[in-house]
């Protein structure tokens, strides 16, 4: 049978070819992908050096007892064991805890509210933005150094409350004092940024939801909740895991703020700056105990993960109560303009 021939000379669309004839390949073949490959190949290298190799290691690792230096001794789930037996270890989980609720909910309500004054007609907005940005690129370091003096005993913060009439606070020395310091300075660096997310967010909402809100006689407060809110949720659900994952994570703030004593292992007095992060720090690069940091390490992913995932059930919400007031306010809108 003879096969039909389009004017290129190829077989036609709706010919079968015979069996063992391979189709016609692309001039080049595959060497036309080369060039593109190679042009990104430098990220794939470094991510697997120093990406994807350590964390593979660092699994590894936290089953073995090693100092860093001589043979690595395999020990299986020991370590895993002697973390759950660590009052230290769950000391430092509850001040994390504690810190991370002291600064998380506080600073995305500030940033919430910061946005939406943002996003209203005001003056010199654009230096307000710049204004909020500059605490989240400034040196952390010198960052903690300067509030370290300002919450000192006799620094600008025990001033203020003693011109006022007040006691002046142990910022340093008591236990929420402690917690009350580390919790502000990690307000001050991550508000603006935050702001900014939810500015970015609320710029995308069409100015018409607005406007209905406006007609329907709504308030400010009544427009953040029943219109803003509801519409921000994906970027409220952003802000709330990383800021989750950042505020697990704490270490500089403590670290610093205490090395005058210390030299930043312990957390400050009475251990109530110590966190994850730090005590893991203190076990690995201190103690030289790598492995039991390894698995401190995976035992802190493992808290992240669930605390993300109670995140995404608590903002995300189902699909059926993404958007109850909008609906609502458009629908009178809606109305309103046909009378």
């Amino acid at each position: 049978m003879a096969t039909v021939l389009d004017p290129a000379g190829a077989p036609a669309a709706n010919e079968k070819q015979p069996a063992g004839r391979t189709k016609p390949t692309t001039p080049g073949g595959r060497r036309r992908h080369f060039p593109p490959l190679l042009a990104i190949s430098p990220f794939y290298v470094l991510f697997a050096v120093f990406g994807a190799f350590p964390i593979v290691f660092s699994v590894y690792l936290s089953f073995q007892d090693w100092d860093g230096i001589g043979d690595m001794r395999y020990v299986g789930l020991k370590q895993y064991g002697w973390l759950l037996q660590d009052s230290v270890f769950w000391h430092s989980v509850l001040n994390t805890f504690e810190i991370w609720f002291l600064s998380t909910v506080p600073m995305l309500f500030l940033a919430l509210v910061l946005a939406f004054l943002l996003h209203s007609q005001v003056r010199f907005a654009g230096a307000y933005r710049v204004a909020y940005f500059v605490p989240n690129v400034t040196s952390m370091v010198a960052m903690t150094v300067v509030f370290g003096s300002v919450f000192a005993q006799a620094g600008l913060a025990n001033s203020a409350l003693r011109a006022i009439g007040l006691d002046g606070v142990g910022w340093l020395s008591s236990e929420w004092g402690i917690k009350s310091s580390v919790s502000i300075m990690i307000i001050w660096r991550w508000v603006g940024y935050n702001a900014l997310i939810f500015l970015a967010g609320l710029q995308a909402i069409p100015t018409e939801h607005f406007e209905a809100a406006r007609v329907d006689g709504a308030n400010s407060r009544q427009t953040l909740f029943r219109v803003v809110l509801p519409q921000l949720r994906p970027v409220v659900l952003f802000a709330a895991v990383t800021s989750t994952i950042n505020g697990l994570q704490i270490f500089t703030e403590s670290q610093v703020l205490f090395q005058s004593t210390d030299v930043g292992t312990t957390g400050g007095p009475g251990q109530e700056g110590m966190t994850i992060v730090l005590y893991l720090w203190q076990k690995a690069f201190k103690e030289h105990q790598f492995g039991y940091g390894a698995a401190m390490g995976w035992v802190l992913f493992a808290i992240i993960a669930v605390f993300t995932v109670i995140n995404w059930r608590l903002v995300a919400g189902s699909d059926g109560d993404r958007r109850p007031g909008i609906a609502g306010l458009l629908r009178r809108k809606g109305a309103r303009r046909g009378r």
